[in-house]
């Protein structure tokens, strides 16, 4: 197969040809690279372009599986990270200018992993604003390939958009609001939140630690699955990643969901949701009650004031983890990052604790709710495929950011795993996505989930013109 044919290849599938030796791993990083090389100048999604060092475990890799030595699904397979894990001696500005400088003694857990899995890191990927809502006034944000008018989602946009633009086979987003499940959707992928805990965050900067997730963004369910194999699991240097067997996530995909339960609430998801959200949710229970999934109506827990708890408790969060560069270094904070921060700066110990306590009992009430389903499914978002016109509104209409983060926030208010899949695409050609969430540390099932309905469905195999 010439290698211009394959950067829309599935992770697993391009490393199969890899591991076969049907290909070189060489030879396909050559060809990412010169890819990122002939397109990332206008889709922006690198913020650092990682080439010689690419090539040599390439190189490294091409060795080893040609003496039989093969590490596993990623082994040789070219990825690429969000700009704040870090990899050793490369760039990780965390999208600050703060940070410019900063390159790194040691890898992050997850960078490790991803290399000790024999995976090919391109590069870091470009993000948010210290992985906040807007990127920093002096950072070109990375452009949707589907349409430049569209939003490319945050936090972990240059993730979205080079997965979406055949420009790696897979990345890590990470996810706090909603940060691997918006441009997963934005641009037409998949991705997969997984359980607070499940994946180290050491070497990872923080936006804020009880709420900030790590997770797979890829082709499909099945490479999420891969991806998040290879990096789960306990790590000592983060005390609180939990010590729980990592399943293989690719041993149960049947391709069917019987005896699977969803749970649907028809009214929370459908208030306020709009004609291409809601129809995209509808369509994916469709299939699922297809693939023999058993579609039950729950009541869902008012999530109203975890929503509103979610912008103080961040930053709450985010204020300890820049308390040594904020407020001393304000004036080169971007206005959206710096208004967290003085939100979170404003709260008293009274507050604080009373956000405590409705999460705690929120997240107790969803716990309960998984007693009676397996899975629940929700959309992405209230409102399908924003334009970059609609986002930059945001500030300015509550409504917006409560349609926004309806669906995705409440997820990292309860630490809940889930995985986002493409279903349909809006009426300006934006893709369209609906999720599945599932029981603390059951990210199996949603790999199997998620396989299941792509296995039957083509929206992931959608791909922009460029």
């Amino acid at each position: 197969m010439p290698t211009t044919d394959l950067h829309y290849l599935g992770l697993i599938e391009v490393g199969q040809q890899i591991q076969a030796s049907k290909l070189s791993p060489v030879e396909v990083t050559k060809a990412m690279l010169g890819r990122i090389e002939q397109l990332d100048g206008k889709l922006k999604s690198y913020a650092h372009v990682m080439g010689e060092a690419a090539l040599a475990d390439a190189a490294a890799a091409e060795k080893e599986i040609a003496s039989g030595k093969i590490k596993g699904p990623l082994h040789g397979v070219p990825i690429a990270v969000k700009d704040l894990c870090w990899a050793k001696g490369a760039p990780a500005a965390h999208g600050m200018t703060i940070h410019s400088d900063f390159r790194p003694n040691e890898d992050a857990t997850v960078v490790a992993r991803l290399k000790d899995a024999g995976a090919i890191i391109l590069g870091k990927l470009q993000q948010t604003e210290g992985a906040y809502a807007d990127h920093h006034p002096k950072i070109d944000p990375p452009k949707n390939p589907w349409n430049a008018d569209l939003w490319s989602g945050a936090s972990s946009s240059g993730s979205g958009v080079a997965t979406a633009a055949g420009l790696c086979f897979g990345s890590l987003g990470t996810d706090t609001g909603g940060s691997i499940r918006f441009p997963s959707a934005a641009n037409g992928i998949t991705g997969l939140k997984p359980t607070w805990g499940r994946v180290s965050r050491y070497g990872a900067f923080e936006l804020a630690a009880t709420l900030d997730h790590i997770g797979p963004m890829a082709r499909n369910a099945a490479d999420c699955g891969a991806m998040l194999a290879a990096i789960a699991g306990q790590d000592p240097k983060d005390t609180t990643s939990v010590p729980l067997p990592v399943p293989d996530y690719l041993a149960g995909l049947t391709g069917d969901l019987r005896g699977v339960s969803i749970g649907v609430d028809r009214r929370w998801t459908s208030e306020g949701t709009d004609e291409a959200a809601g129809k995209v949710l509808s369509d994916g229970l469709r299939v699922a009650a297809d693939l023999g999934a058993k579609i039950k109506e729950i009541t869902f827990p008012d999530p109203k004031a975890v929503i509103e708890d979610w912008f103080p408790l961040c930053g709450i969060e985010v204020a300890v983890a820049h308390e040594e560069t904020y407020p001393a270094r304000k004036d080169e904070y971007g206005p959206a990052l710096a208004g967290l921060l003085d939100l979170g700066r404003a709260q008293s110990g009274m507050d604080y604790q009373k956000i405590v306590l409705r999460r705690e009992a929120f997240r107790g009430a969803v716990r309960l709710l998984f007693e009676t389903v397996d899975l629940i499914a929700v959309p992405a978002q209230a409102f399908a495929a924003p334009t970059l016109a609609k986002m930059a509104a945001l500030g300015e209409d509550p409504s917006l950011i409560t349609g926004l983060l309806r669906f995705t926030c409440p997820f990292d208010m309860t630490g809940s795993p889930t995985v986002t899949l493409p279903g349909g695409f809006a009426s300006n050609g934006g893709p369209v996505a609906f999720q599945f969430v599932g029981r603390h540390f059951d990210e199996a099932s949603l790999v199997r989930a998620g396989d299941a309905f792509q296995r039957v469905t083509d929206w992931h195999k959608r791909h922009p013109a460029i």
